[in-house]
């Protein structure tokens, strides 16, 4: 197949560093710069500065020309940069298909990305969404994972996840767009929360509990919104939570572990370089959380440390003091 994949961070790189030995690949980014220096020096020094990119991976600068006969376009932008790049896309006839792996809502809107897609591309059907629990460090090195694709027509599922499989990456066909982006979306959140849990050294079973609760939060507002329980069973849900709660390449953790020693939100994304999208999805959870009427205290705690100034040892208090309830 032909790929184009739009966005060069960690996400998009590892991805079209996976797919590159396989099928004709090309990464587009917005700084021409930064793509010239891959071009150069095979690595991508911003993102994943310790993973040499195949030789067969192409880079283009310009949008149109990157996108021209693919087979698939792959959107690995940030969640704030998806209106701007699909905007971008319907200037154009005849697109491809076309899947995201951006997680999150969309600031101020609250929407999720195929909302986005049916708002900006209100003909294009043939479209879905990649997810599941997968560090793009751990991808670009060839590190074993496996992956959910979510359409609404179920063929192209099935056809895109057996196309872009190989021997490292194995991906699953689904159905259920909705919750395979909610899971992608909320893990982030409840991320947050594990890394201050941990980073307070509050020990394995207070982690163990948090990330169990934090389930049981993802899937009640996951199926409010229309999402299928069974998904976040399953790797878009409780493997990609497992991942990001526990492993130290999460981002979003590392705002929690910063967040418990006590330093300011804007000091620690500067400190990170990265995108970490739980601070911005915890804050559109909250609020739809509320509009809802779900019941989402981990949501909502982590909320308050981000936002509201609580010191994170009272955000612990917070949660073990709430009023005792059954667990079903």
């Amino acid at each position: 197949m032909k790929l184009s994949v739009l966005g060069a961070g960690a996400w998009g790189t590892a991805l079209a560093a996976s797919w590159a030995p396989h099928h004709t690949v090309t990464l587009w980014g917005r700084n021409a710069a930064e793509l010239d220096a891959m071009r150069t020096t095979r690595v991508n020094a911003r993102y994943l500065a310790d993973c040499r990119l195949p030789d067969a991976l192409h880079f283009n600068p310009d949008l149109g020309s990157a996108v021209e006969a693919a087979d698939l376009i792959v959107l690995a932008v940030p969640s704030g940069g998806l209106r701007p790049t699909l905007a971008a896309l319907a200037t154009r006839a005849n697109l491809p298909p076309l899947i995201w792996v951006s997680k999150g809502f969309e600031p101020g809107s609250r929407k999720l990305p195929h909302q986005l897609v049916a708002e900006l591309l209100p003909t294009h059907t043939q479209t879905g969404v990649l997810s599941g629990p997968s560090f793009a460090q751990e991808v670009a090195q060839g590190y074993p994972t496996a992956l959910t694709l979510a359409c609404h027509d179920t063929a192209l599922a099935q056809h895109l996840a057996e196309s872009l499989s190989g021997q490292r990456l194995r991906i699953y066909a689904h159905d259920d767009v909705i919750g395979v982006e909610l899971g992608g979306a909320l893990k982030n959140v409840m991320a947050i929360a594990a890394g201050i849990c941990d980073g307070l050294q509050l020990g394995h079973n207070a982690r163990a509990a948090l990330i169990t609760r934090g389930l049981a939060e993802m899937t009640r507002l996951g199926v409010k919104l229309g999402g299928h329980f069974e998904t976040f069973m399953g790797l878009s849900g409780l493997g990609d939570l497992i991942l990001t709660t526990t492993g130290d390449l999460s981002r979003n953790r590392q705002v929690g572990l910063r967040l418990a020693r006590g330093l300011p939100l804007d000091a620690i994304l500067r400190e990170l370089g990265h995108v970490a999208e739980g601070v911005t999805t915890a804050r559109e959870v909250a609020a739809l959380a509320d509009e809802l009427g779900v019941d989402m205290p981990v949501a909502h705690t982590v909320y308050q440390v981000l936002f509201d100034g609580m010191p994170a040892a009272h955000a612990v208090d917070t949660l073990l003091n709430r009023e005792i309830k059954a667990e079903f």
